[in-house]
């Protein structure tokens, strides 16, 4: 009966796969087969599906839309923009670009200014919509793919409170990106926006002194940045006819009392049952059924919802995440909860922060019931001078009552009594394609000292010891969320990515000691995989290993080098040592006496380090193009050992960068820049294609995906 079930589940997959690859998926409780685009937005960035183990769970995933669009993300094929191609106006984006088209900067494609001030927020996202999976549109499609950023500015005659651009691709003709929609909506979005999942429709939450949730229909080339739109407000039975440009409203109340704010909880969408759930303030969940698709929506006000989730500890909420069973949310205080979508019923962990509160919604992996809750300070004194930890607690999702899960430390919480706050992770492609959730997690930690990435390994669901990574500033600030792309489809192999940010005091060598936006390229080892030479993976040691004899790896990893220059032998693939990542890696530059142990970056974005001290000749080298081959300068010059191609990246980005959301997928290179990444700026700065210092809305490269 089994095998018949698996057999079954097998033939129904394999149907869905056409299904998603041609943008089709189940949708409503009949899973029905509807044509859709790919929503990207804050949501699908905290509901993970780690790779079904069996078919029961395999069945019981297969029925979320989520999880068949996360498939397309990471297995339809992708265009990546190349990255010697940079506009001409995204040149003064992309400062400290070094010689010979170095990947060490992150290349901007845009930058628009939204206002003085303006921002998605520190731990918010922009939402992308690609309406096609085979094809990139530009804004001469009739259904161009747009991003819609949050502005965080208060909605005027002279702001838009929320703002959506369209002919987003470097290789779209006429202006890019261009304005596709602006509106003023009364109020000041301080959190992310959701879509509909046919993209149609845009949720949120504004505050004017209370939290205003809206639904918003909008339309093409309707308003400007300076100049925005006013959508007609209609009531809520009048909602689902309304003409276009139209919202409608819900206050969000604490039960039948007055109305709370909400400045810190994003709304999340299930598509399932057409229902959104957001918290605010004073521990308030609230429930809004018939969102996108029915008559009227209306918040529920029955069988225990609006909830407060903890009436004693009445701090604000962060963002609730929803995994088909339970809602879980945590709060200020530093409590996590699961709460039941039909009864309202709660179950509270124990206080798992003790510094910020827990700022940052949840990680669900639905697939294998485990939940990542992210802490700025345990409360311990188990740290560096007996200072609390920063830390990832995991927990299952039906965790019972006073629960604290599993601890992973990832840094220091320091001796202030607020340290910063810890914003979540991200997994790899290793995680999210093991079927028993083993894989790893990046973190960036060390809320109470200088910012630190840091490699989680997960086993079977259970995390270890966590791996410290590169210091992202010299000085204690605040770091962001971690966004992992994956692309299976690149030229010769898989190549992989996490982007963080950092507010200010950034060591990249394009920060200037400012906020700062990086890319690290975190390829995983496969077994039994052909490899070529200079190809790079990311070792157990959070060390860069590139290949300097190709061959086919070994079924089982190998014991990897730790010294810089060393050399592992993984069944006929040799890899060489570039040791950890270093953020601040600049150019070679001439007339410059180098000690040992340096390292510079060649005009061939190869990583070169200095073997032997000396002073740069006026000219450089002709420079050795493999891992492990040597290069001696002129004279009394400096040698050099190269250790492979550059695997960071890093961009100024005033303030730090917001969350980070990917592109679309797409099945050729035909049109350049068209899978990329967008953010905006936390403070102001020149944003280069539209002109003018504001808070700047920015597609940039995922870089070295080429």
């Amino acid at each position: 009966m089994r095998n018949g079930t698996a057999a079954r589940f097998s033939g129904f997959a394999a149907g869905l796969v056409v299904l998603v690859a041609s943008g089709w998926f189940l949708t409503g409780q009949a899973a029905s087969p509807v044509q859709q685009g790919y929503p990207t937005d804050w949501s699908h960035h905290h509901v993970v599906f780690s790779r079904p183990a069996n078919s029961r769970a395999a069945a019981r995933i297969a029925r979320d839309p989520r999880y068949w669009q996360q498939f397309a993300r990471r297995n339809v094929p992708r265009v990546l923009s190349e990255d010697g191609y940079i506009p001409l106006a995204a040149k003064s984006f992309a400062k400290g670009k070094s010689s010979g088209g170095s990947a060490t900067t992150i290349h901007g494609d845009w930058s628009e200014n939204m206002g003085s001030g303006a921002s998605v927020g520190v731990d918010n996202y922009p939402a992308k919509y690609t309406f096609q999976t085979t094809t990139a549109n530009c804004g001469s499609a009739a259904a161009p793919d747009f991003v819609v950023f949050n502005t965080g500015l208060m909605g005027s005659t002279t702001q838009a409170s929320i703002v959506a651009y369209d002919n987003l691709y470097s290789g779209c003709s006429g202006t890019v990106p261009q304005t596709y929609w602006a509106y003023n909506t009364q109020g000041q979005v301080l959190t992310s926006p959701a879509f509909s999942l046919d993209g149609t429709q845009v949720a949120f939450v504004e505050s004017i002194g209370q939290g205003i949730l809206v639904l918003l229909k909008w339309k093409a080339s309707t308003g400007t940045i300076g100049a925005p739109a006013n959508p007609t407000v209609v009531t809520n039975a009048a909602y689902r006819t309304c003409t276009a440009p139209c919202m409608t409203t819900i206050t969000l109340k604490s039960g039948l009392g007055p109305a709370v704010d909400d400045t810190t909880s994003s709304v999340f969408p299930d598509y399932s049952s057409d229902t959104l759930y957001v918290g605010g303030a004073l521990g308030w969940l609230h429930k809004i059924t018939g969102a996108f698709l029915g008559l009227s929506p209306k918040e529920v006000t029955t069988g225990g919802f609006p909830v407060q989730v903890n009436p004693v500890n009445t701090t604000t909420l962060s963002s609730p995440v929803f995994d088909g069973t339970s809602v879980f949310v945590g709060d200020y205080g530093g409590y996590f909860y699961r709460v039941d979508p039909t009864t309202g019923a709660v179950v509270q962990s124990a206080q798992l922060d003790h510094g910020a509160g827990i700022a940052a919604g949840p990680y669900v992996d639905t697939t294998a019931n485990l939940v990542y809750v992210f802490v700025s300070s345990d409360g311990t004194t188990n740290c560096v001078g007996a200072t609390p930890c920063s830390a990832v607690q995991v927990l299952s999702t039906n965790f019972a009552a006073g629960a604290s899960g599993t601890k992973v430390t990832v840094g220091s919480a320091g001796t202030a009594l607020t340290p910063n706050v810890l914003y979540n992770g991200d997994f790899d492609s290793t995680y999210q394609n093991a079927v028993n959730a083993t894989g790893d997690l990046y973190v960036c930690g060390n809320t109470g000292g200088r910012p630190r990435l840091y490699q989680v390994p997960i086993t079977n669901g259970v995390p270890g010891t966590a791996v410290a990574g590169p210091v992202l500033a010299n000085t204690t600030t605040g770091c962001s969320t971690i966004t992992d792309v994956y692309n299976p489809n690149t030229t010769g192999s898989a190549t992989e990515w996490i982007f963080a940010s950092v507010q200010t005091r950034g060591l990249g060598s394009n920060c200037a000691a400012l906020g700062c936006i990086f890319g690290f390229k975190n390829t995983p080892r496969l077994s039994s995989t052909a490899y070529s030479v200079g190809q790079t993976v990311l070792d157990s040691k959070f060390q860069i290993q590139v290949v300097s004899t190709a061959g086919i790896s070994a079924a089982t990893a190998p014991t990897w080098s730790i010294g810089v220059g060393g050399s592992t032998t993984d069944g006929t693939v040799k890899w060489f040592n570039q040791g950890p990542y270093n953020p601040s890696i600049a150019p070679w530059a001439p007339n410059t006496n180098y000690a040992v142990g340096i390292q510079v970056l060649d005009s061939n974005s190869n990583v070169q380090q200095c073997t032997k001290a000396g002073t740069s000749n006026a000219t450089a080298p002709t420079w050795t193009t493999g891992a492990g081959g040597n290069t001696s300068e002129n004279g009394a010059g400096p040698h050099w050992t190269n250790l492979g191609s550059i695997s960071i990246a890093n961009a100024r980005s005033a303030g730090g960068a917001t969350g980070v959301i990917l592109d679309n997928t797409v099945p050729s290179s035909t049109l350049p820049g068209a899978s990329q990444i967008y953010f905006s700026t936390r403070s102001n700065q020149n944003c280069a294609t539209s002109g003018g210092t504001g808070g700047c809305a920015i597609q940039a490269s995922q870089t070295a995906l080429k």
